[in-house]
């Protein structure tokens, strides 16, 4: 028995140095360590021993275990550092190559622009209001002057969902709403920025979406005197402090007087070339004061409150400010167009 034993040692230990991988040195402990392995069966033979005989052959099968599980610890250890640099010769990585760029994203300059014509009204206390997009009838057209068969009517050419429902057409439904909110009290000073709908047929100045920013201002003793002082603010915040407005007068149902606004031209300063037609100004947004029935209807009393409002589109603004020679640049989403306006 103690030469099977030894036996079964060296044969054991030989498998074990032979072994190539991980999967060979586990078959090799299954087949001698377990319990159906050859040192368990000869260890099965101790009942034939004597009294004397099995406490020596016991520990001598001890002895043979823990030698093969040993060994077997040992040449696991190699294989496995083995493998690590397997992987690691086979995985290398070059950390002095310089990394692939992530591409960073940046405002689109319809929102820059949004944000700076926010940032100055709201530092002029004025608040910024929000409406639907899909409108009343009645907030959108006849809450602004501008009852069922009135022919103004065809002048902003509207997606209907049903007789009553529409897209909306400006963002002055945002003022029609937020005045009969008020419930005829004032003060009310607000910009509304969005987007509008109309139908109309797409090319390089005009598209059937675009946005708007409308602003309402409805307090005492408000005068046309405020309304201008306000746009030559806005004027030399977003085109440059040397910048000047003019007043023409105008139609719009919802104003009266009502005004269409130019500003001097940034590239003749105001002497004529082709971006100005020669005329030295750039028409830019319409404005006027509130007119007394769209006070009236909301409420107010026309005799006491008086209000302005004008309306800046957003893109004709962005054109301007940019040098974009074509409003379909906003909307295609063309890369090379937007990287222009990355901020550094």
């Amino acid at each position: 028995m103690k030469e099977r034993l030894q036996e079964l040692q060296q044969e054991a230990i030989a498998k074990v140095e032979t072994a190539s991988a991980l999967k060979e040195l586990n078959d090799v402990r299954v087949a001698y360590l377990g319990k159906k392995g050859p040192i368990t069966e000869v260890l099965r033979g101790m009942g034939k021993l004597s009294a004397e005989e099995r406490p020596v052959m016991g520990a001598l099968a001890n002895e043979v275990r823990e030698a093969i599980a040993s060994k077997i610890e040992e040449k696991q250890t190699a294989l496995e550092a083995a493998e690590v640099e397997r992987k690691l010769a086979s995985e290398t990585i070059d950390v002095t190559l310089p990394g692939r760029p992530v591409k960073a994203g940046t405002h689109h300059p319809l929102t820059s622009v949004v944000e700076e014509v926010e940032d100055l009204f709201l530092g002029m206390g004025y608040e910024v209001a929000e409406g639907p997009e899909v409108e009343q009838d009645y907030y959108n057209f006849e809450a602004l002057n501008l009852p069922k068969g009135h022919p103004a009517r065809d002048m902003q050419d509207t997606f209907y969902i049903t007789e009553e429902t529409l897209l909306r057409t400006h963002t002055s439904t945002v003022q029609a709403r937020v005045m009969n909110k008020n419930e005829g009290k004032g003060p009310v000073k607000i910009i509304c920025p969005g987007k509008v709908y109309r139908r109309d047929d797409d090319d390089a100045t005009h598209s059937h979406q675009f946005m708007q920013i409308e602003g309402l201002v409805v307090d005492e003793n408000i005068r046309m005197s405020d309304l201008k002082g306000t746009l030559e603010v806005f004027v030399k915040k977003m085109f440059g402090a040397d910048r000047e407005i003019r007043l023409r007068p105008s139609f719009f149902p919802f104003t009266e007087p009502s005004v269409e606004v130019d500003v001097s031209c940034a590239k003749c300063g105001g002497k004529g070339c082709n971006v100005c037609k020669q005329t030295g100004w750039i028409e830019i947004l319409g404005a006027g004061m509130v007119h007394p029935n769209v006070l009236e209807m909301a409420g107010y009393d026309s005799t006491k409150y008086r209000g302005f409002a004008f309306g800046i589109g957003v893109e004709r603004i962005a054109m301007l400010k940019h040098g974009v020679d074509d409003i379909r640049h906003f909307y295609t989403n063309d890369v090379r167009f937007l990287d222009q306006f990355k901020q550094v």
